[in-house]
């Protein structure tokens, strides 16, 4: 199978991969949860490639990003739920309706009028979108989670889950909901420590799953109280991360040895030397 500009080429194959006799055995064994988080870490990844001004990368994330699309697609068909052609439609659909100023009659000539016109049409199709939740509902008899109502209802799960935290905990703090100072939130830390230990030991995944989501949970909270944005202090430490790994790496290649190689004691040697370093620039 060649390479092609036509998209039709691209669902071929992901429907080749994905041939119960035939196709790819990773990929038919995916779903939509198992490909979830790689659907974040491409779109991430054309974040970057802008950062850097990379077209050439860019390029290639772009098409990274639209494989993830044709793979949801291609499930949810397998399914009997929607096709890659209604994820086109859908979305056209959308960008026709969002730009009466361009496709029909509007009086919206101004960016500032775009932007009312914008939101208007939005609010529009959330009441659409929740009466096809409750007409769901209905049709089910299983009343689906509504995380859009009440006061937590503005903050969007569509937020990296840090972020998402700790808007979460902003909102609810608005209301009282909240540690008066950062001590107490140490204790917590402490408990969820000993909780997380605790499933460990019991050697269940999904409690330790929940136990760490619970543990991260309060380290952002800690750092609302203290002034440090959660997102930018883990940057922080990635980056740290990343100087002091690659100071290990540059002394074994120095010493004639290499990362395979290396036992985890003479590891921990350059790594405490690495910061070392860095107290000393202090």
């Amino acid at each position: 199978m060649d390479a092609s500009k036509d998209i039709a080429r691209l669902i071929e194959i992901m429907a080749a991969l994905r041939q119960p006799e035939t196709g790819c055995p990773w990929d038919l064994v995916q779903t939509f949860e198992t490909i979830k988080p790689y659907t974040i870490e491409e779109a991430y990844e054309v974040a970057d490639a802008i950062e850097r001004n990379d077209p050439d990368d860019l390029c290639d994330e772009l098409g990274d990003l639209l494989l993830q699309v044709v793979f949801h697609a291609r499930i949810a068909e397998e399914a009997g739920l929607f096709s890659f052609g209604d994820v086109v439609e859908a979305i056209t659909k959308k960008m026709i309706r969002r730009h009466p100023h361009v496709f029909a009659r509007s009086d919206a000539d101004t960016p500032q009028a775009v932007k009312l016109q914008w939101d208007e049409i939005k609010r529009e199709e959330k009441a659409e979108r929740a009466a096809r939740h409750a007409a769901r509902t209905v049709e089910t008899g299983r009343p689906a989670e509504d995380f859009t109502s009440g006061h937590l209802g503005s903050v969007q799960r569509s937020f990296p889950a840090l972020t998402e935290a700790l808007k979460l905990q902003e909102r609810a703090a608005k209301v009282g909901f909240d540690w008066s100072e950062a001590a107490p939130i140490l204790d917590k830390i402490e408990e969820e420590i000993g909780e997380l230990r605790e499933a460990l030991t019991q050697g269940r995944p999904d409690k330790v799953k929940d136990e760490l989501g619970d543990l991260i949970f309060a380290l952002v909270n800690i750092g609302r109280h203290v002034d440090a944005e959660p997102e930018q202090a883990l940057r922080g430490t990635n980056t740290k991360f990343r100087r002091r790994f690659r100071f290990i790496e540059e002394n074994l290649q120095a010493s004639g040895e290499t990362l395979e190689e290396a036992s985890l004691e003479r590891m921990e040697e350059l790594w405490q030397a690495a910061k070392g370093i860095e107290r000393a620039l202090e």
